[in-house]
């Protein structure tokens, strides 16, 4: 778990910590696709702790961790050294009946003041179950509902990714990676189904969209070596409004937006990508800043001149995109299993 502050230049490290999932809780966790999505974390209401759920098979665990103490360790080369967190609780996540292996967790906050998190899971074939979790008290019997695939979950499952949308949370797009589809529902209630040319890999809702389109209807795709923007209230193209060529021959793993509309992109070729949607241009490409293909991105909530780059491997980066200049990174013990940034806040978290 990362936390960090802004000096007057660069980006710096507050804290690096590590929390050892219990193995009474979970002992070996199931293989998952390439994409780090099953993984969320959150900052409980006095940045003491913080929550972490991740999935394994067809269960969500949740994990709390205490942040109490800020303390920061150095190695060789200015490599963060984590120190050992204490595990406040943890527990399964009971409200979350998947058939097969989920592939993608998410949260999101709730809407006017409601004191509660939405957690959407999806599992291989596209069964979508959303969840209100209290984050008061222990109790969280809280409404949620479940959508089953569109197609029935009929042929062979796959990754499946899902994002909610930042003006309505009622909006859900979920991704299916071998049928290449997006289907967009709110709340159960399925709107329209958007057909990919390429497996789809990352779906985002962009936090804004300056070409006066509403950006709750607007959706970032990464499939194959594009990226595509769509507008699900349009039926032109299939609701296609434009198409980005990535690298040739590779693939574009992660796609993710800031808030003031530039979309970052990232994949096989080991660059992260920065266009503005306003000319469709790439305004920076940062070379070289992860040793392996990039599986995750998400832009600093602190200062949005900076992004955060996972690797497929063991090591998260973050540092300035437009001057391609590393500001600190950490590694964990293996292969990543889960990335997640917090919404509004840079909490990072690897799993």
């Amino acid at each position: 778990i990362e936390r960090h502050a802004r000096p007057p230049a660069m980006l710096s490290a507050r804290s690096l910590r590590k929390a050892s999932i219990p193995p009474s809780l979970l002992s070996d966790p199931s293989p998952g696709c390439l994409q780090p999505t099953r993984l969320a974390v959150h900052v409980n209401g006095d940045g003491g702790s913080c929550s972490a759920y991740f999935a394994s098979g067809c269960r969500v665990y949740k994990l709390e961790i205490s942040m109490e103490e800020e303390m920061l360790s150095r190695g060789k080369e200015s490599l963060l050294i984590p120190i050992n967190a204490q595990v406040i609780s943890s527990s399964v996540v009971d409200r979350c009946p998947h058939r097969s292996e989920i592939q993608s967790v998410v949260l999101a906050e709730g809407e006017g003041g409601d004191s509660c998190l939405i957690l959407g899971t999806v599992d291989s074939y596209g069964h979508l179950i959303v969840s209100r979790l209290d984050t008061v008290a222990e109790d969280i019997d809280r409404a949620s509902y479940s959508v089953p695939p569109h197609d029935s979950g009929v042929g062979e499952g796959s990754w499946a990714g899902l994002c909610f949308s930042p003006t309505h949370h009622s909006t859900v797009a979920v991704a299916r990676e071998l049928c290449k589809s997006i289907d967009i529902y709110d709340q159960d209630i399925h709107i329209r189904s958007l057909r990919t040319l390429w497996y789809p890999s990352s779906v985002r809702f962009p936090q804004c969209f300056p070409q006066g389109s509403e950006c709750s209807s607007i959706l970032a795709i990464t499939e194959g070596p594009q990226l595509s923007i769509w507008d699900f209230r349009m039926h032109n193209n299939g609701g296609c409004v434009q198409r980005v060529s990535g690298p040739t021959g590779g693939i574009l793993y992660s796609v993710c937006t800031s808030p003031s509309g530039l979309i970052a992109v990232g994949g096989t070729d080991r660059a992260v990508t920065i266009y503005d949607p306003r000319r469709w241009s790439a305004l920076s490409r940062w070379v070289g800043c992860s040793k392996y293909e990039i599986t995750g991105l998400s832009f600093s909530s602190v200062d949005q001149s900076f992004i955060y780059v996972q690797g497929v491997d063991y090591e998260i980066t973050c540092g300035r995109w437009r001057e391609s200049e590393r500001a600190f990174s950490f590694r964990g013990d293996s292969n990543w299993l889960g990335f997640s940034k917090c919404a509004n806040t840079d909490v990072v978290a690897g799993w």
